[in-house]
């Protein structure tokens, strides 16, 4: 870096000279930063938008292409109380007759009060601590589903780690100290499952009837309830599980509750219209969501004579000022792009083409499904779908729902009508998503060729800022060498001065 100098021979306020030179072509360097953050908004906003529409194309256009995500059934029950029914693809529309017998139910042990309840044994209590004297060691055995585990006890066993032992056997366990009990349960219900407890032996037994275990003693006060299957009648036919829950011809039955000695309730499996109606409901509520912001984004106000902001110009305008300027610039970024219009153009096309169906060319609105009127529909909204009948929709609740009767009527046709049309919407989307020398798998817009384009930005700011710099370090050598050469002259002159004065 050249030495600089301030002007003192001169007189000349070099500083702000150089700086106002240097200023001068700093816009070059501002200008090309400037249209590099514009380029960062660019594809942040491309980002935003693809990811909506991936989305569309991944959820529920995809589901849309295929039969067997309309063979939608559902099944009514008279008694909800008493069951609750899944509905499998393989379920046949039929109505049925059920009734429950008995309920299955864990194994569940309830031990007797320890002492008189008043004694206050804690988790920490040790046999001893109860009274029971052991010379050796006793041992429990808990049978659980024909596996038999044994626990091996001593005076000096806390309740606690009983209680421990019991879990690890295969039982829940737990130990109540308000009302000084143990409880003892299967982990799952049905005969299966259930368990037992025994002994060999007097100190086994003692020590039994001491924590209040000992249920086959009907003198001790335990009661043990065993485990029982369910029990439930379908057209008549005996089913029995070890849990509550059947899985019988394409319906899964979960039992609630049992059903009245003269009770039978009845299970109504019929197709899910309002599944249909509902998938392709929640297809149009998507695609218009996708459509409309497409066309805000392409008819968005011009920007002209708005760019990015410097650091110093941001320095010049409040907040709020700097973030309705950014809103300005950022709002028109994809304004009359040609990739968005070419999207856009695509699927407003298959859209109102249709599918053929059985031979027959059929619309949209052979459905009831149709777009406001030009005058009517709001800015960048004219493209969106509307379904007459649609409850939720205020522009369309009032018209005759011609798509739920179609559905009810003639399921068949609204299939295969949107699964041509979400097969051609796909397959369109699926071309325009392939991988090219400049664009990525899954994206509709050139998102490799951006990224080399603000690398080459990064590189070319670079260079400015170098050549700047250079620029700057040139004037003020040629500073330098004014100031030196003025001290040389000033230098002679005194001299000379001298000289004649002597």
């Amino acid at each position: 870096m050249p030495m600089r100098l301030s002007g003192l021979m001169s007189g000349m306020d070099t500083e702000s000279i150089v700086s106002q030179l240097v200023e001068a072509r700093r816009t070059k360097v501002d200008d090309t930063k400037k249209a590099q953050t514009k380029l960062q908004w660019t594809q942040d906003a491309w980002k935003t938008l693809n990811a909506k529409i991936v989305k569309l194309y991944n959820g529920t256009l995809s589901n849309l292409r295929f039969q067997s995500s309309y063979m939608k059934k559902v099944t009514k029950v008279s008694n909800s109380n008493v069951a609750s029914v899944i509905t499998g693809e393989g379920a046949m529309n039929s109505v049925q007759s059920l009734k429950v017998e008995r309920m299955a139910q864990s194994g569940y042990l309830t031990g007797a009060q320890l002492g008189d309840g008043a004694q206050g044994y804690t988790t920490d209590t040790t046999l001893s601590d109860m009274g029971v004297e052991l010379g050796e060691q006793a041992t429990i055995k808990i049978a659980v589903g024909g596996e038999e585990k044994e626990i091996s006890v001593s005076g000096a066993t806390t309740i606690g780690e009983l209680v421990k032992s019991f879990q690890d056997a295969g039982i829940n366990a737990s130990f109540d100290a308000t009302n000084q009990r143990f409880y003892l349960a299967s982990k799952d219900t049905g005969v299966a499952n259930d368990f037992s407890v025994s002994v060999d032996g007097e100190a086994g037994l003692e020590v039994l009837k001491t924590l209040g275990l000992n249920y086959e003693d009907g003198d001790s006060g335990a009661v043990k309830n065993d485990a029982v299957d369910a029990e439930i009648y379908l057209n008549g036919v005996k089913y029995t599980g070890s849990r509550n829950t059947f899985e019988i011809n394409g319906l899964t039955l979960t039992i609630n509750a049992t059903t009245g000695e003269n009770e039978t309730v009845t299970l109504t499996t019929q197709d899910d219209t309002d599944g249909i109606y509902d998938m392709i409901k929640g297809f149009l509520k998507e695609y218009n969501e996708l459509i409309n912001e497409m066309d805000k984004l392409y008819n968005a106000d011009s920007a002209r004579g708005y760019e990015p902001l410097t650091d110093e110009e941001k320095e010049a305008m409040s907040d709020s000022e700097v973030e309705e300027w950014e809103k300005k610039v950022k709002d028109s970024l994809l304004r009359r792009d040609s990739t968005l219009g070419t999207v856009s153009t695509a699927l407003k096309q298959i859209m109102m083409k249709g599918a053929t169906v059985n031979g027959k060319q059929m619309y949209l609105s052979d459905f009831g499904i149709e777009t406001l009127s030009y005058f009517t529909a709001p800015d960048n909204e004219k493209n969106a779908y509307h379904i007459d009948g649609d409850k939720d929709d205020a522009n369309t609740a009032g018209n005759a729902d011609k798509l739920r009767s179609m559905i009810a009527n003639d399921p068949q046709t609204v299939i295969d009508f949107f699964v041509g049309l979400s097969r051609g919407m796909y397959s369109e989307l699926t071309d325009r998503m392939a991988r090219t020398e400049y664009s990525s798998s899954y994206t509709v817009y050139e998102d490799i060729r951006m990224k080399k384009e603000y690398d080459d930005y990064t590189t070319k700011v670079k260079d400015l800022e170098n050549k700047l710099a250079d620029y700057e370090d040139k004037w003020y050598a040629k500073f330098a060498e004014m100031e030196t050469a003025m001290a040389k002259m000033q230098s002679s002159a005194s001299a000379v001065t001298a000289l004649l004065g002597g």
